[in-house]
């Protein structure tokens, strides 16, 4: 039996474990990235490692979450961050250049490598034949200074694309096709392959498109082939040298071949409030709406922007419609700049928007009350928009556009107008100047530490008895977003005590104040949570900060995967219930006890959940290595990593 591209690449880079769907793995890490929302504890804790310089590849720190710079917080942060490059071999993209995603793609990805990145975004790189995967940013730290990256084996299941996209059908539907069909659960620990005859008809950005969303489904990654598609975009960046053909072997084995005729495929948009609430944008027609946004990393490249040019070009925006672009890059601002695009788009009333990730993380443009939003971003989680009672799809650009125009969602078939056909360009403009490289002489770089940065909170060891109280009880599909608010929060991200204060702010806003009380008492606190526990980003902050307020465990019907390796990174116990009612045993401010915990984990056995308020008691499992249960001893990977060295 032939091997499958997946695992191709990961048997390349294996430096511990066999290719077994289930088991531990570890892998070398080619390329990291960071951005500013988690690079500033990214770096922090790279140093409190004492390597002096890092062993990879290459690694790239990105500015561009918090550009707006509310406050002197973002712009020291951001000070630290290119200083911190500079002193240890890392490139500095500044605030401006562009989004990670879109940037690495054009700039530095590099077919059959793996990129290991602090954004759960981080699997666009699979557009260019990359195994590109977000985790926390203790685990790319480690990668850093040279550690393998640790994951299960994943199984691969297999897209077979057939025939072409129609017009008027993009990328951006495809990926929401897929995800009606997968949803955003029970996908953890698979890896999406993409094949068939339909790849060769996907240019490279709309491949990103695809496997950008990946995330959404809550898989470990999604990966295409490199072939001449691959090659031409790399020629066109300036970069064929970086080119290597790679595809799986005829005869590859899958854990599942899923068929998708492109020809079939519909304009799409997910519903509020999950980018698995999928419907067709011809059911949903009519609807009123109030705001549009184009940008952010599952569509902003060159080709996505000459779509919206081109159908805006001679015609205005409705007048009642709020209409933003955001450029992913600046190689895509300079471009539509140069060829006139820029002006069709700013003449028929858009705001042009700098090239950051922006609205999609809640940083500005949130809609106004009650409002309908319709953006090419990748998630529409309730509040997400900045706006609680927002109501956001998710869209293609096409999609977006005609609703710009006519005030109200559009199958954008309906436009009347002909479908523009946007080819890959000869040559993309290439100017790295905004990309620093490091110091030649890092030891004459003095790292800005500006006041609001602080040390990694240190964590303790796992006690040997949980004794404590429920602080909360949550149910399905709480996000990382719910755990640790965005938009303008994000400025604290490296004062972990002030931030600490918005933990599960906009579910129960006394929490951190409860728990911290808890902690000061001695009180253990607890988190029962439903199913798929953990959605979204990839924010280390969501388990660092709970970790801070004294929460040693949390308890789950099912948890996303970064999240439960970054709690137990923070050495909280990611634990899940034997029996899936159980999560009725106790509910928020029950007394609990788990007990004999270090004897249990390093017997690998299960443990046991005691409601002393209610008198009930619940098996709980983990599903963890042998490995992680002495990180979870340890206190942590930090303690872990430190004890080991």
């Amino acid at each position: 039996m032939g091997k499958n591209l997946v695992y191709k690449i990961l048997g390349s880079h294996l430096v511990e474990g066999k290719l077994e769907p289930g088991t531990e793995i570890a892998i070398r890490i080619d390329q990291t990235l960071t951005q500013d929302a988690t690079g500033t504890m990214t770096y922090l804790q790279f140093e409190a490692m004492d390597v002096p310089r890092i062993k990879t590849e290459l690694s790239v720190s990105y500015v561009d979450h918090n550009t707006l710079q509310d406050g002197f917080e973002n712009a020291d942060d951001h000070r630290y961050l290119q200083t911190v490059a500079a002193r240890y071999g890392i490139h500095y993209s500044k605030a401006g250049n562009g989004i990670c995603h879109q940037v690495h793609l054009e700039r530095f990805g590099r077919p059959g490598k793996t990129l290991l990145g602090s954004d759960s975004h981080t699997p666009t790189g699979g557009g260019i034949g990359m195994i590109a995967i977000g985790a926390g940013g203790l685990d790319v730290a480690v990668a850093m200074g040279g550690g393998p990256f640790y994951l299960t084996c994943p199984k691969v299941a297999k897209v077979n694309l057939t025939n072409r996209l129609k017009p008027w059908v993009s990328a951006k539907d495809v990926i929401l096709s897929i995800l009606k069909m997968l949803t955003t659960k029970g996908n953890v620990g698979t890896v999406i392959e993409y094949g068939g005859d339909g790849v060769k008809t996907l240019s490279v950005p709309e491949r990103a498109t695809i496997t950008n969303m990946g995330a959404e489904l809550g898989v470990t990654t999604s990966v295409f082939p490199s072939d001449e598609v691959t090659r031409a975009f790399l020629k066109a960046q300036r970069r064929e040298s970086d080119w290597a053909a790679l595809a799986a072997d005829i005869d590859a084995d899958y854990h599942r071949v899923i068929e998708l005729d492109l020809a079939a495929v519909e304009p799409m948009m997910a519903k509020p409030h999950s980018p698995d609430n999928i419907a067709t944008v011809k059911e949903l027609a009519g609807t009123k709406v109030d705001q549009v946004m184009v940008g952010s990393c599952t569509n902003s490249s060159y080709r996505d922007l000459m779509i919206v040019a081109s159908l805006l070009k001679g015609r205005r925006v409705f007048p009642d419609v709020s209409f933003g672009v955001a450029p992913g890059s600046r190689q895509v601002l300079e471009m539509i700049a140069r060829n006139g695009a820029l002006a069709d788009i700013i003449s028929a009333g858009a705001r042009v928007l700098e090239s950051t990730c922006g609205f999609c993380i809640g940083a500005g443009q949130a809609p106004k009350t009650g409002a309908v939003s319709i953006r090419t971003s990748n998630r529409n989680f309730e509040g997400r928009s900045g706006t609680k009672s927002a109501k956001v799809f998710l869209a293609s650009p096409e999609s977006a556009v005609a609703a710009a125009l006519a005030g109200g969602i559009l199958d954008p078939r309906d436009l009347g107008i002909p479908y523009p056909e946007i080819g890959l360009p000869e040559q993309f403009w290439v100017d790295d100047s905004m990309v620093l490289p490091p110091a030649k002489d890092p030891l004459s770089v003095t790292v800005f530490r500006g006041p609001n940065i602080g040390d990694p909170p240190a964590a303790e060891p796992l006690p040997e008895t949980i004794s404590g109280v429920v602080a909360i009880k949550v149910g399905d599909k709480i996000t990382t977003d719910h755990i640790m608010p965005a938009g303008s929060r994000l400025k604290y991200r490296s004062n972990i005590p002030k931030y600490a204060e918005f933990v599960f702010e906009g579910v129960d806003a006394a929490f951190s104040k409860k728990a911290l009380e808890n902690k000061k008492a001695g009180v253990h606190n607890v988190v029962i949570a439903g199913a798929s526990y953990g959605q979204g980003s990839s924010r280390e902050h969501a388990a660092i900060c709970p970790m801070y307020l004294g929460v040693k465990a949390v308890i789950a019907k099912s948890f996303e995967r970064i999240h439960a390796a970054n709690l137990i990174n923070f050495g909280i116990l990611p634990l899940t219930f034997a029996n899936e009612a159980d999560y009725e045993v106790a509910g928020a401010g029950d007394r609990v006890e788990i007990g004999e915990i270090k004897a249990a984990l390093q017997a690998g056995k299960d443990l046991l959940l005691k409601n002393v308020t209610k008198g009930k008691t619940a098996a709980l499992k983990y599903a963890l290595s042998s490995r992680q249960r002495e990180i979870l001893l340890a206190g942590g990977l930090l303690n872990y990593t430190r004890f080991r060295s």
